[in-house]
């Protein structure tokens, strides 16, 4: 399993067309086959700082995550949104049951 923290920093003037077009983009990921989960999440401390939590079942699946058409359509906007570059951290792991 790999878990996926993209952080983005979005333009104060850009937040709702960034929202628009990761509701999309969460919305066709969750669908895709390899996905476990895709969900975004606001700051509380940072405003207009967004974190993008995505978990897959191996690099296969992001590779075509990445090849997709929603994800490309996303890719191609952020640079309207974007306050700076995005920051990826990659994570290994496996579920624990408590």
């Amino acid at each position: 399993m790999l878990l996926i923290h993209a952080h983005l920093q979005v333009k104060p003037d850009q937040e709702q067309p960034f929202l628009e077009a990761a509701k999309v983009l969460v919305s066709a990921s969750r669908a895709e086959a390899g996905n476990t989960g895709y969900t975004l999440l606001k700051s509380t401390e940072q405003e207009y700082s967004y974190t993008m939590v995505e978990v897959w079942k191996d690099q296969a699946a992001i590779d075509a995550h990445n090849a997709s058409p929603h994800f490309q359509e996303f890719v191609r906007q952020a640079a309207a949104f974007s306050a700076a570059p995005m920051k990826l951290e990659v994570f290994a792991g496996e579920p624990v049951e408590l």
